[in-house]
């Protein structure tokens, strides 16, 4: 945690401990699954859900979406977790080789994309991507790593969208076993 220290009186100082959140960007596939990957980590206190990476101002899930990717915004302490950490998470749950969408879910909206929004996070991402190709040399990795742009969370009538796993767990638990997400990232990854 970073600490800064006021003087008091000109004579003492005292540490007060102030914590500073920094935001990745990522797409998975479907948002639900990726903010419930990511909220169970220590150092993560949120992830929204929206949408980045296409052209359409003000995208809606039931409206033009079109040229976006679903994405989840992460809010975290990099004191506690670090962008490199996010990116390993990030891999182990997605399907690195579909160009088509993510497990059940098929189309644009649903490929998979690392958004950077400096030169570290675009190095980290590629030195991440890079021992993903190296760890499966016949197959190929069609993840992107694109320059971050404006990310629209989803709000308004689709507020029912941000947390869904929590708020709706049968229905949750219930699409991500009939898509195959788990027993496809085992397929990958292992358990």
């Amino acid at each position: 945690m970073k600490k800064i220290f006021l003087l008091i009186l000109g004579l003492v100082l005292i540490p007060v401990k102030t914590t500073f959140a920094d935001k990745a960007y990522f797409a998975g596939g479907c948002f639900w699954c990726m903010e419930s990957d990511f909220e169970k980590l220590e150092g993560v206190s949120e992830v929204i859900s929206g949408f980045s990476g296409g052209t359409a101002e003000n995208p809606t899930y039931n409206g033009d979406h079109s040229g976006h990717y679903e994405t989840v915004e992460i809010i975290y302490d990099p004191d506690v977790i670090s962008y490199h950490q996010l990116l390993v998470n990030y891999w182990i749950n997605i399907d690195p080789f579909d160009k088509y969408g993510q497990f059940c879910d098929k189309g644009p909206s649903y490929r998979s994309a690392i958004f950077v929004a400096n030169e570290q996070e675009r190095e980290l991402a590629e030195k991440s991507k890079q021992e993903v190709v190296k760890n499966f040399p016949d197959k190929e990795v069609v993840t992107p790593i694109l320059d971050a742009s404006i990310f629209y969370p989803i709000k308004g009538e689709e507020e029912g969208h941000q947390d869904y796993y929590k708020k709706n767990p049968v229905r949750y638990k219930t699409y991500r076993y009939l898509c195959g997400r788990d027993r496809r990232l085992a397929e990958i990854w292992g358990n």
